[in-house]
């Protein structure tokens, strides 16, 4: 343990006064338009000096700031962000280097606000300045601000520190700025010990010792960015390197790891190449490091800190001992997502929260497309479709909301970060791609982000670049239509004629909405691809509500085809047939669009609920391991709307055990030579849905292998160990769950025990989640682990789990990462059944939540109405379709 330095001995040895350090290039002219802001106008910053002094041990630190400003207009008093911090003195000094100071300001705190205002006994002319502030603040134990994770190592237990500041919390380390539009440079110096590592954005500049066994280490000036993509790291690390285009790529592992890194540093330098030729700009920063961090978090799982991704060990590091197929292919696209931000969202950042799709959708997409280029062995591109309806899911609620959407306070931006600004995002970005064309959408892109390098934008800043590479196509119309309104598009086949080798269709245009069915139809202009089955595909644009396509061929027709398109399409019932009759000639691609919109459209009374059961029943065996990964999971989800339903849950298991079982016995339990990516990521999904089913061999099978001898080599291969361990966790009894937990205490690789202590509150048995819940109370699981054990608990026992956070939630509150708090608890209940939850969670609501923030609680309650709507209005189809099939 070192000791707590005070500020002023801090300070003292850093060798800083309130001269503070030199001003950094790269700044730039601020944007002119009016911008959204929390805070008055009049004072801009232009750079930050930074000195921090972390006391670990302690969970505190001291730092000073000195920010250079621009003072436009008259004022005795400045106002900026704070939260959490305590002040020493402050003063402001002219920017020239005249010693012309304006006395000690009086400063307050407005902790509701997040603002420090320091008023002065006189006016300060306009002018440039600089404002020096001495402070402490605090290390938080959950992902806000600068915080810790404690874990175990082989060498004991460690305590490593981070920072994570998306998207309003660099102002609980820095009196700063703190909004996106506001963009400076910056210069971090950090008074750390000796032999542990400190990492930020840029490169260390240099490195002097301090004696009492701390060094003072300054990085180099950063690029001009906003605030909440400054980074800061401390811990027992080590960092290998490679190198890509010039840029050295470093990964951040604690120590004794760095060899799980290899894969996302070898993905990293890939993606890297990649993304410099693809828009144009290279890479400006001179390194660029992902910082992997044991823990986890309720609200994000990796942040894109220009030039010092954080990533937690999960998305980042692969153990051989457990890892699989598809944890490999998830490191790929989480650092092809954070890497993408590296342009879209921090070379060129949106100006307010409003506009967070532009970062977060255009990153997903960016992602998808680079994970399908670089490898295509994992046919990744059939999971475009999951993405669209994982958007669906949330857009076809009441709740919903417009992609670019008002936001005013820091808690309604912590709530953007939802399946519309990711996945509708994503989804609509391809269909525009797919409308204009790939190569013409690459050099709005390219146009767009050399117009906007170092600076914010809107999201018109880019239809603007499309509308000037893609004259005629109307592309701001159709993106406003899409992204300034929520919904999705509903396109009915209203008629289908062949005449003379040519078929013609009738499109009509209305609203797909899951809980409104007499809701008015808004109006898009809407991209529609169609083919005859076999026949070469053909495009047009609905608008007005009504559309007619002529095809050439005829047979059955493919509305959507390619699914690149973000809307519902309804058939007749004999196109839906002919459909049906030749599923599988369909593309794979399009087999998932056709079974998708079936059971959206079935769960929400547009067709029978049963047409979804006929495609399954319409699927061979052999069909592709990811159309059998997407039945498996619909199956899985009805399986759930019959939970507590006795015999009636009993018949459709006996269905889909009878559907699954042959796919899985034709792949088997052993992984096989030159098998598919898809197929190795099928067989572990199999075996997890089919033991949920109560599949008695596969329980029973999977119990065998766990408790096999460790001579038994083939019992739990490694592409099976976390699916094996998984199965006998959700059926466990009191000895195998002591068992589990046993062997989570001893474990001291955090990938591994993070992961046990969660597989504890997956269990089926009500007692046995009683005492994960009582257990995540305690300081045994770590304190980022906690919350993630309520939030399991609540996948089988919603109830449950909620009455007890709620019950205990003063303990569970600081379990919980402040940016994920209001949606954290109706999270909780927003599975369950049960019609009194409804108001359970309406009665947190006004409890706790602000009015203007209960989006996640609005949201929770809408699933539990539509949960309770499926049993009493879809399931009796599915009954009687089972009972004429005889299950």
């Amino acid at each position: 343990m070192r000791k707590h330095l005070g500020t002023a001995i801090a300070l003292a040895l850093a060798g800083l006064s309130f001269a503070g350090i030199a001003g950094a290039a790269w700044a730039d002219t601020a944007p002119t338009e009016q911008t959204t802001t929390q805070l008055p106008r009049g004072v801009q910053p232009t750079h930050y000096d930074v000195v921090v002094v972390p006391h670990a041990a302690s969970l505190s630190f001291d730092g000073k700031a000195t920010i250079s400003i621009e003072v436009q207009q008259p004022t005795d008093r400045i106002t900026l962000n704070a939260l959490d911090l305590t002040f020493t003195s402050a003063q402001l000094a002219v920017e020239s280097g005249k010693k012309v100071f304006f006395g000690a300001p009086k400063i307050s705190v407005d902790e509701q606000a997040q603002t420090a205002t320091f008023t002065f006994k006189h006016t300060i002319p306009a002018g440039s300045y600089r404002l020096s502030m001495v402070y402490s603040g605090k290390i938080n134990t959950q992902p806000n601000g600068l915080f810790a994770i404690d874990y175990d190592s082989k060498s004991g237990k460690k305590r490593a520190l981070y920072t994570q500041f998306e998207n309003s919390d660099a102002r609980r380390f820095i009196p700063s700025w703190d909004e996106p539009a506001f963009k400076a440079t910056f210069v971090l110096d950090a008074i750390v010990p000796g032999d542990e590592m400190a990492v930020s954005n840029m490169p260390v500049a240099s490195r002097s010792d301090l004696g009492q066994g701390l060094v003072r280490v300054r990085f180099q000036p950063s690029p001009k960015m906003s605030s909440y993509l400054l980074f800061f790291g401390l811990g027992e690390f080590d960092r290998t390197t490679t190198t890509s285009d010039g840029t050295e790529i470093g990964m951040v592992t604690q120590k004794g790891l760095s060899s799980q890194a290899q894969f996302g540093l070898e993905s990293a330098k890939a993606i890297l190449h990649e993304y410099n030729d693809y828009f144009g700009v290279p890479y400006p920063l001179p390194k660029l490091d992902n910082v992997a961090s044991p823990g986890r978090s309720q609200f994000f799982g990796a942040m894109e800190n220009w030039g010092a991704i954080y990533s937690f060990e999960y998305t980042l590091l692969l153990d051989p001992s457990i890892s699989t197929l598809s944890d490999k292919q998830e490191v790929f696209g989480v650092a092809a997502h954070e890497m993408a931000h590296q342009w879209f969202g921090d070379l060129v950042t949106m100006r307010w929260w409003d506009d967070i799709w532009l970062n977060e959708g255009f990153a997903s997409w960016m992602a998808s497309r680079t994970t399908a280029k670089l490898h295509p062995e994992w046919n990744s591109v059939l999971d475009e479709v999951t993405v669209r309806e994982t958007a669906m899911a949330r857009d076809a609620v009441s709740t919903t909301h417009p992609v670019v959407q008002h936001v005013e306070t820091v808690e309604q931006a912590n709530q953007a970060f939802d399946s519309i600004t990711y996945s509708k995002g994503e989804a609509v970005i391809r269909m525009l791609e797919g409308y204009v064309g790939a190569e013409t959408w690459r050099q709005g892109v390219r146009d767009y982000i050399k117009a906007h390098a170092y600076g914010n934008t809107v999201s018109d800043d880019l239809w603007r670049a499309m509308d000037a590479v893609a004259p005629g196509k109307s592309v701001a119309t159709i993106a406003h239509d899409f992204t300034l309104q929520p919904g999705i598009p509903l396109i009915r086949v209203e008629a289908a004629s062949c005449k003379h080798g040519q078929t013609t269709l009738q499109l009509s245009q209305g609203e797909f909405t899951r809980d409104r069915p007499d809701k008015q139809p808004l109006s898009w202009h809407v991209p529609v691809i169609a083919q005859v089955l076999g026949a070469a595909p053909t495009s047009t644009l609905v608008s007005g509500g009504q559309a007619s396509l002529d095809l050439p061929g005829c047979g059955p027709v493919v509305v959507n085809a390619g699914q690149s398109g973000y809307y519902r399409t309804l058939y007749t019932p004999k196109a839906f047939a002919a459909l049906k009759g030749d599923f599988a000639k369909l593309a794979p691609i399009d087999q998932l669009g056709l079974m998708d919109d079936s059971w959206a459209l079935g769960m929400a009374g547009l067709q029978s609920s049963s047409d979804y059961l006929d495609l399954v029943q319409a699927t061979p065996v052999d069909a592709g391991p990811q159309i059998w990964d997407d039945i498996a999971g619909d199956l899985s989800t009805l399986d759930d709307y019959y939970r507590g339903t006795g015999e009636r849950q009993a018949a459709f298991r006996r269905f889909a055990i009878a559907k699954l079982s042959p796919v899985f016995k034709r792949i088997g339990w052993q992984p096989q030579p030159g098998e598919s990516a898809p197929t190795k990521n099928l067989r572990p999904d199999l075996i997890g849905v089919l033991s949920a089913l109560g599949d008695r061999q596969v329980i029973d099978e999977a119990r065998r292998r766990y408790a096999a001898p460790a001579s038994d080599t083939q019992a739990m291969p490694e592409e099976l160990r976390k699916t094996i361990t998984a199965v006998v966790a959700e059926h466990a009894d009191a000895a195998d769950w002591d068992k589990l937990h046993a062997a989570a205490q001893a474990e001291k690789t955090p990938l591994i025990k993070d992961r046990l202590y969660m597989l504890l509150s997956r269990t089926e048995d009500e007692g046995l989640a009683r005492r994960a819940l009582d257990l995540a109370l305690t300081d045994e699981p770590g304190a980022t682990n906690s919350a993630g054990m309520i939030r399991a608990v609540a996948g089988q026992h919603p109830d449950l789990a909620f009455d007890f956070a709620v019950a205990h939630r003063e303990q569970v509150n600081k379990l919980v990462d402040l940016s994920s708090s209001s949606r954290y608890y109706p999270g909780l209940g927003g599975g369950s059944f049960d019609p009194a939850m409804i108001d359970k969670i309406r009665a947190y609501a006004d409890a706790h939540i602000a009015a203007g923030s209960r989006r996640a609680a609005d949201t929770a309650v809408a699933s539990i109405q539509y949960h309770i709507q499926v049993r009493s209005q879809r399931l009796p189809a599915i009954d009687a379709w089972l009972k004429r099939h005889g299950s």
